[in-house]
């Protein structure tokens, strides 16, 4: 693990696989790449690896990238991150590694975090390292995924599932998604946020890949539900009530509550609570409020309610939340993992995105 100055930095290494998708390699490097501290240090070291010597490494795209490092730079890694790769062979046909993967993941510490992007999800698979564990993968190839791997849990419609030390994202841009949850989970709200906004990306997607399943492109002309959704986010402090956000968009409740599950993937009252619990985390991370002045300004009304939610879906108490991401100087603390749910906690919290 590389340092700047006092603070280790978490050294993420990517495998680029032969076949893999540019867009898809480049995600980690974006995402955390972004991560500072209040100094303005970076908080992780990227470095690419390829599964044999340094050299060039083909893409499905009309050109080939060099990587610097071989295989034996996974054995640094705090966090090994597998791209999706269009020529994975016998992994993807018969759920079996290569010689020269196997190989290459075997260098692998004990403990490192694993993550997939996408189809990478097979490589984790046929290494082992999903057996009756939840997981998920594009939701084009998840029939195949299951079938080729029964031990899985796997669910298609979620964006990204955090079992612990092992995640899997869904296709593509999924990816983003689990980056800056990864970023999220190491230190805090407000880092991911910053690196979120300069990536032009939203912090949080609501609902899951269900959504690029089943909801067709609507109309041009067919009213949406984004104004009542603005509305809402400037009062997430008072009490708002459905027929209350229908009305923004001059629709019956039930024909606003039809159409916000089809645009968002989520109830509009999960979604309420998923923005008013990202409120709360800002307001511990950032200001002085008493947790009670959060609970209120974060719409929860009680510092009950507000416990009772966090600890639903973080598995933390607003203090021990606040206290893992506030320095003394009231900043957010870095190089701190946070206190993470259990492993079904994590995966309840991320599989309810979509529901």
């Amino acid at each position: 693990m590389a340092s700047h100055g006092t603070h280790p930095r978490h050294r993420v290494v990517v495998l680029a696989l032969d076949g893999l998708l540019p867009f898809e390699l480049g995600i980690p490097q974006r995402i955390f790449g972004k991560a500072r501290d209040a100094d303005g240090r970076p908080l992780y070291e990227i470095v690419t690896c390829s599964v044999r010597p340094p050299g060039p490494v083909e893409t499905d795209a009309d050109f080939a990238v060099l990587v610097a490092n071989g295989p034996e730079a996974l054995a640094t890694a705090d966090t090994v991150v597998i791209p999706a790769s269009y020529e994975l062979g016998p992994v993807h046909e018969e759920g079996v590694l290569t010689p020269e993967l196997a190989v290459a993941l075997a260098q692998i510490r004990p403990g490192t975090r694993l993550v997939s992007i996408c189809t990478g999800s097979y490589v984790l698979a046929a290494a082992g390292y999903l057996d009756d564990r939840p997981a998920t993968t594009h939701w084009m190839h998840a029939e195949h995924f299951q079938r080729l791997f029964p031990k899985i849990k796997v669910d298609a419609e979620v964006l990204f599932v955090d079992d612990g030390d092992v995640l899997t994202s869904a296709g593509v841009a999924a990816g983003i998604d689990l980056c800056l949850h990864l970023v999220r989970r190491d230190h805090g709200t407000a880092v991911a946020n910053d690196v979120a906004r300069r990536t032009v990306v939203p912090p949080h997607r609501d609902g899951g890949q269900a959504q690029y399943i089943q909801r067709p492109v609507p109309e041009p002309q067919a009213a949406t539900t984004t104004a009542a959704r603005a509305w809402a986010l400037t009062r997430l402090h008072e009490p708002i009530q459905l027929r209350d956000m229908a009305e923004q968009e001059a629709m019956s409740v039930r024909t606003f509550t039809r159409r916000f599950r089809e645009e968002v993937g989520v109830s509009p009252g999960h979604w309420l609570t998923q923005q008013r619990i990202e409120r709360a985390r800002h307001l511990l991370e950032t200001s002085d409020l008493s947790v009670d002045q959060v609970a209120r300004d974060a719409g929860f009304g009680t510092a009950q309610s507000m416990r009772q939610h966090l600890q639903a879906v973080l598995g933390v108490t607003p203090t021990a939340y606040r206290r893992t991401f506030r320095s003394s100087k009231g900043v957010v603390a870095t190089g701190v993992r946070a206190p993470v749910a259990t492993t079904d906690q994590a995966r309840t919290r991320l599989m309810a995105t979509s529901r």
